[in-house]
């Protein structure tokens, strides 16, 4: 992972977890941040990446309480080549003693630079995993795979990445 990409994972990082902002960033949900290695096609090649994942997730249905929306984005690295993804969709979770499972559909984008050239195009991502709470007060640690579907140059890829990281509950 570049020095770039860590310095600015650890900045969302504190300005996520302030106590003075969570009430008016999401008022009930979690934040993630991770590490992730990503098993990616670059056009016709399947290649493993290394790199970081994060998501936001905000539960905002009093009435569905397993309900939530998250927004998700990781980074992946490898020499020459630098993918970025961004999602928004749905997540159902349910607790079940310290476990939390969770699965989630989400849509966006990807943005693929290869030694220069850069593409973009639209993404799904369908995943899920599990938090496990940890002794300390609202801390959990998340173990998630997704699969994510992309459309490049006529013909259709499919790639899978696995993350693991601390979760914040509030």
């Amino acid at each position: 992972m570049s020095k770039t990409a860590a310095a600015l994972l650890a900045l969302l990082a504190l300005t996520l977890l302030s106590k003075p902002l969570s009430a008016q960033i999401l008022p009930r949900g979690n934040v993630y941040a991770g590490v992730s290695y990503g098993q990616l096609t670059d056009v016709i090649n399947k290649q493993s990446y290394r790199g970081w994942n994060g998501s936001a997730e905000d539960l905002p249905f009093a009435r569905f309480p397993h309900l939530g929306v998250v927004v998700d984005a990781s980074g992946y690295y490898r020499t020459g080549v630098t993918t970025y993804n961004a999602f928004l969709g749905a997540r159902l979770s349910a607790n079940f003693g310290k476990w939390r499972p969770f699965a989630h559909a989400m849509g966006g984008g990807q943005r693929v630079n290869s030694n220069g050239f850069i593409n973009t195009h639209v993404a799904l991502d369908f995943g899920g995993g599990a938090d496990y709470k940890l002794w300390f007060r609202n801390f959990s640690w998340r173990l998630q795979g997704d699969y994510v579907h992309t459309h490049y140059l006529s013909a259709y890829q499919d790639d899978y990445r696995a993350s693991t990281g601390i979760v914040w509950r509030f």
